[in-house]
C-alpha cells in the first residue's frame, strides 16, 4: 500500500511540474512575439529619429527656414501640414520606417513620423538657440511646424537611409517595382518635394530668378526637362525594370513620365513658394520664373525617386 501510494504522489508531483513547466513554456512563447514587437517598434522608432535629423539638419541651420515660422502665413502653414499627411500615408506603404500591412497602420506611421519630426525639431532649435523660453508660443509652434514637416519626411525615409534589414529592403523595392501608374506619379511628387524642400525657404531661388531672361528660363526649362528624361529612362525605370516603362514606346514615356513629371515638379515649385511667401509681391512672368528655378532640383527629385525614396 505504501508503495502505490508512493508512485501515485510521485506521478502526481510529475505532472504538476509538466502542467507548470508546460503553462510557463506556453506564456513565454506567447509574450515572445510581444516583446519582438516592441523591440522592432523601438528599433524603427530610433532609426526614425536618426533619419529626421539626418535629412533635415541642412533647414534646421537655415536662417531662412526660422523667420518663416515667425512671419508665414497660418492658414497657408496649416494647409501645407494638412496637404502633407496623405503623402506621409503613401510613403509610408512604399518606404515607410516599418513595413505595414494595412492603411491603418501606415495612418499611424504618419502621426508617429510627424511626432517624431516635431521632437527632433524642438530639440535641436533649443540646442541652436532658435527657440527660447521668453519667445511667444506662436512663433515657437510656428518654426517648430516647418520644420517638422521637413523632419518628417526624414523620419519616413530612415529605412532607406539607415536600415541593414534586406527583407524590409527587398519588399520596400517589390511595391515599387509593382506600383501603377498613379503609383509612380506619386513618387514623383514625394522626390519632389523630397529634393526642393531643401532649397525652397532660401532667398536664392527669387535672386536667381529676377537675374534670368526670357531665354535663360526656357533653356533652364528645356535642359530640366532633358535631363529629367535621362534620369527616368536611363536610370529610374530601366534600372529597377518598371513594366510600365518597358510597354511604352519612347514618344509615350516621354509624355507619360517626363512632361507629365516636369508639370507635377512645376506646380510643386509654384505651390511651394507660394506657401513661403516667396513670390507674393511679384508679376505671374516673375513668379514662373521663381517656379522654374525651383523646378530644377524638384525635377532631378521627381526622375530618381527611385534613387533617392
Amino acid at each position: 500500500m505504501y508503495y502505490f501510494k508512493h508512485r501515485h504522489f510521485s506521478f502526481s508531483t510529475r505532472f504538476s511540474e509538466n502542467r507548470v513547466l508546460t503553462f510557463m513554456t506556453s506564456d513565454s512563447a506567447a509574450n515572445k512575439p510581444k516583446q519582438t514587437d516592441a523591440r522592432e517598434f523601438f528599433i524603427n522608432l530610433a532609426r526614425a529619429f536618426g533619419g529626421a535629423i539626418l535629412f533635415s539638419f541642412p533647414v534646421l541651420m537655415t536662417m531662412e527656414m526660422w523667420f518663416l515660422g515667425f512671419y508665414m502665413n497660418g492658414l497657408r502653414l496649416a494647409l501645407f501640414i494638412l496637404l502633407t499627411v496623405p503623402l506621409l500615408i503613401g510613403l509610408s506603404y512604399y518606404d515607410g520606417f516599418e513595413t505595414t500591412s494595412s492603411v491603418w497602420d501606415d495612418t499611424v506611421d504618419t502621426f508617429v513620423a510627424y511626432a517624431v519630426g516635431f521632437v527632433a525639431s524642438t530639440t535641436l532649435l533649443f540646442l541652436f538657440g532658435v527657440i527660447e523660453i521668453g519667445m511667444s508660443a506662436d512663433e515657437i509652434i510656428g518654426k517648430i511646424s516647418v520644420q517638422a514637416i521637413v523632419s518628417s519626411f526624414g523620419a519616413m525615409f530612415a529605412r532607406s537611409l539607415l536600415s541593414g534589414d534586406d527583407a524590409a529592403e527587398k519588399e520596400a523595392q517589390k511595391r515599387k517595382r509593382e506600383a501603377s501608374y498613379f503609383g509612380e506619379l506619386f513618387l514623383m511628387i514625394v522626390g519632389a518635394v523630397f529634393l526642393s524642400m531643401s532649397v525652397a525657404p532660401t532667398e536664392e531661388m527669387v535672386l536667381i530668378s529676377y537675374r534670368m531672361t526670357d531665354w535663360h528660363t526656357l533653356a533652364l526649362a528645356a535642359g530640366s526637362i532633358a535631363m529629367m528624361h535621362a534620369f527616368v529612362y536611363a536610370v529610374a525605370y530601366k534600372e529597377f525594370e518598371n513594366p510600365l516603362w518597358n510597354r511604352l514606346s519612347f514618344i509615350e514615356g516621354f509624355l507619360r513620365f517626363t512632361v507629365v513629371g516636369y508639370a507635377i515638379a512645376l506646380g510643386i515649385s509654384f505651390y511651394i513658394l507660394w506657401t513661403f511667401g516667396s513670390i507674393d509681391e511679384m508679376a505671374f512672368a516673375e513668379q514662373l520664373k521663381a517656379a522654374v528655378v525651383l523646378g530644377f532640383p524638384a525635377a532631378i527629385g521627381a526622375s530618381a525617386s527611385r534613387l533617392i525614396l
